[in-house]
């Protein structure tokens, strides 16, 4: 309990202090028009209230990852603790911020158009269909994903059919309405439900005496119950993403790039929603390290059931808060996908007509962009996502370390200290390109030539930028963060 306690002080203590001296690197300026004013369309660019942007924030990116991930990722023991905490504080809630404060510099544009003024056209095309494939992806699995779970809530009365109807349709509605229309309004009652679901299970978890494992020298080191197959490195750092560092937040963050009123909220709406997301993926790693008697009977239990985290969840909930608080903990957990569902469908909508320079205010245009991928979508959800969903969650991470550079570059190019994005990115670089070589699911290479390789492509990727930057790196004109 020491070691949980003191990790939850230091992700607050990141956002009171580091956030702070990150903010002053930007150089956030409230008095400066933001895209919500200067490109209001009422449709995508709509000012919000900060809490407000804040919970849309905080739901866009709160997936399951921070629940799912972080019960996977607790498999391995305590050092999950250690990974959660320092990646949110120094790497995801950094990556989060600067990707929304240079979509607020660049007029709200999206995560794809802004690596590519940073990286290149080529690393631009790249990322505009890779982003956009993740994108609909994401959106399909989070169909099926709160679905099955509501499905699960009424057995025998609406099957799972109706409730990926149901889950589909708001996604449209989401997509295609104004942002404060039905995200805008309805988010708020889902951050309740989200809330409640973290601080009632953690509050419940104290109060029945159960043990939370501490992070000590003994400690510190591979639970997994495959522990030679799953190395910490690099499997664990993939598994938990969203509870650290999240490429796809990268994407959410310019939704609200497009609706704050001043800069100097970037920090509470972007650096904050990062830092609440890492507080519930501490709760459930916690839950999932102690609930079933420890990380051993955890292993136990995940193997038990094929690694079907839902079932763990859908346990946890009942018998921590009874049926009644067991039922607002799942709807906790239902919200949690569908709030990253929708924007991520819209997400999509948004690179594809900033790639075509598309205008998105008239009704038409919208419904021209999003009906291919809506489509696409909706066949996805009829394909087994047992295989797939394995290579999202490398994918996921291999985009958070895409921009992670093109921050650096940034950085860089305006004479600002970049070592604070450059070490992340450094090391994300290790972390995806040795999950791909060593994984069951990449080129299962031997560690000997996976670990070398990893270290290989992160020097390179170092050299590579030092030479790019100092050989042909300029300025951006018009850019003052």
């Amino acid at each position: 309990m020491i070691t949980f306690c003191f990790a939850i002080i230091i992700l607050l203590s990141g956002y009171f202090i580091y956030s702070r001296f990150i903010e002053k690197i930007a150089g956030a300026d409230g008095t400066r028009q933001t895209p919500a004013y200067k490109m209001k369309d009422g449709v995508d660019y709509v000012p919000l209230p900060w809490w407000r942007a804040f919970l849309i924030q905080f739901l866009n990116i709160a997936g399951l990852g921070p629940i799912f991930g972080a019960l996977a990722g607790a498999m391995w023991g305590p050092v999950a603790f250690l990974w959660i905490v320092l990646g949110s504080v120094f790497a995801g809630a950094v990556h989060d911020y600067f990707s929304g404060m240079l979509s607020i510099k660049h007029n709200g544009l999206s995560i794809t158009e802004i690596v590519g003024i940073y990286l290149g056209k080529g690393t631009k095309q790249f990322m505009r269909g890779f982003t956009v494939v993740l994108m609909v992806l994401v959106g399909a699995v989070f169909i099926m994903g709160p679905a099955g779970i509501l499905a699960g809530l009424t057995p025998g009365f609406l099957p799972l059919t109706f409730w990926v109807v149901v889950v589909f349709i708001y996604y449209i509605l989401a997509t295609m309405l104004p942002i404060d229309k039905i995200i805008g309004k309805i988010y708020p009652v889902f951050g309740f439900a989200l809330i409640f679901m973290a601080v009632g299970l953690i509050t419940a978890l104290f109060a029945k005496g159960y043990h939370i494992p501490e992070l000590t020298g003994s400690t510190l080191r591979n639970f997994h119950v495959n522990a030679e197959k799953f190395p910490v490195f690099p499997m664990m750092f993939i598994t938990i993403a969203c509870g650290a560092i999240s490429g796809f937040h990268s994407t959410q963050s310019p939704l609200m790039a497009r609706c704050l009123t001043n800069e100097k909220l970037g920090r509470r709406v972007f650096y904050g929603a990062m830092i609440s997301e890492a507080v519930v993926a501490m709760i459930w790693a916690a839950i999932g390290m102690s609930f079933w008697g420890g990380i051993r009977e955890l292993n136990d239990a995940m193997t038990a059931n094929n690694g079907n985290a839902a079932v763990l969840v859908n346990e946890v909930s009942n018998s921590l808060l009874g049926k009644f608080g067991g039922l607002l903990a799942l709807l906790g957990v239902v919200a949690a996908p569908i709030t990253s569902g929708d924007t991520a469908f819209r997400s999509a909508r948004l690179i594809v007509a900033d790639f075509l320079k598309y205008r998105q205010g008239p009704i038409k245009n919208r419904l021209f962009v999003s009906i291919p991928l809506f489509v696409t979508g909706f066949l996805l959800t009829r394909i087994d996502f047992s295989i797939i969903w394995r290579y999202f969650a490398w994918s996921n991470q291999t985009l958070a370390m895409i921009v992670l550079w093109a921050i650096t570059v940034y950085l860089m190019r305006e004479n600002k200290p970049w070592l604070i994005t450059l070490i992340p990115a450094v090391f994300m670089t290790a972390v995806t390109v040795t999950y791909i070589l060593i994984a069951p699911e990449g080129f299962s290479l031997p560690s000997s030539i996976a670990y070398p390789a990893g270290a290989f492509a992160s020097a390179a990727a170092l050299a590579g930028f030092l030479i790019y930057n100092k050989t042909y790196a300029k300025p951006v004109p018009g850019i003052n963060i």
